[in-house]
């Protein structure tokens, strides 16, 4: 691992009104696990950690099995089934070009069964559904907004960011969405474009493709980042975030799916970058 890099996953759990997302990962100035629920962030710090086909923490450990938690404030094993991995990576042809920050969608839904202990109080997950995503680097994007939301019908995430590239900057988006036993993506390498991302709005148009997201965000929690390699960022994430997505086909609804668990970061934006059309 170079001086300047960080890598880390991202696996969240939902189940009724019940969120709870794990990041472990490891930079060059250290190795943890960060916990995010609705009310709470949690940080833990480790002497060392093991990225491999398991992620080891300690006596945690992370897969695309499950995960085994034993950390002071909280403790318990959730088992995945029927995970869905996206058809090819989400970074299209830039994950073969030098990038800040690179981004992975290891599965866009599976099933939940256990259960977790946090602070004495026990959260079921059985009927639940989980979301895995990676990203690795050196910095996370000074500008970008990332919402991840699942329900028993839809499955989506998305970001746009301000990409610095061969000394240039231009505005960059992916997005991949599951419904109904099918993916559709949309992203700046198939032709996308960004009709608006502001903290309360997102649209993006892609051929007769129409994504329309509304989003009032939620509590949002402290959460160091990626810096140059060094977790010396900070970035506030919501896992309780309401998001009402409309997706069309000409002028065909897909599907209207609303829920009040999205993830969402919106960090530096200054508002909706250029309208492209």
């Amino acid at each position: 691992m170079s001086d300047n890099y960080f890598e880390g996953y991202y696996f969240k759990h939902q189940a009724g009104d019940n969120t709870v997302a794990f990041i472990p990962g490891r930079a060059k100035d250290k190795a943890f696990v960060q916990v995010i629920t609705n009310e709470h962030a949690y940080f833990y710090n480790f002497p060392k950690i093991e990225l491999k086909d398991r992620v080891v923490a300690g006596s945690c450990e992370f897969s695309t099995e499950g995960i085994k938690i034993d950390l002071p404030d909280i403790q318990g094993e959730i088992q995945y089934s029927e995970l869905v991995p996206i058809k090819y990576d989400i970074m299209g042809p830039f994950k073969y070009l030098p990038m800040e920050c690179r981004h992975g969608v290891i599965s866009i839904h599976h099933k939940l069964s256990g259960s977790l202990t946090i602070d004495d109080q026990k959260v079921l997950f059985d009927n639940g559904i989980g979301y895995i995503e990676k990203d690795s680097g050196c910095s996370f994007p000074k500008s970008y907004l990332w919402l991840q939301c699942s329900d028993e019908k839809m499955s989506s995430m998305v970001s746009i960011a301000k990409i610095p590239f061969l000394g240039l900057k231009f505005w960059g988006c992916i997005c991949v969405i599951y419904f109904d036993g099918r993916e559709y993506r949309l992203a700046t390498y198939l032709g996308v474009k960004i009709i608006n991302a502001s903290e309360n709005k997102i649209v993006l148009k892609q051929g007769r493709y129409l994504l329309e997201i509304d989003i009032k965000p939620g509590t949002s929690q402290c959460l160091p980042a990626p810096k140059n390699g060094i977790m010396q960022g900070m970035i506030r994430e919501s896992n309780n975030s309401f998001a009402r997505f409309k997706f069309y086909y000409t002028d065909e609804l897909i599907f209207d799916v609303q829920s009040q668990n999205a993830g969402f970061e919106y960090v530096n934006m200054g508002g909706p970058p250029p309208a492209t059309s």
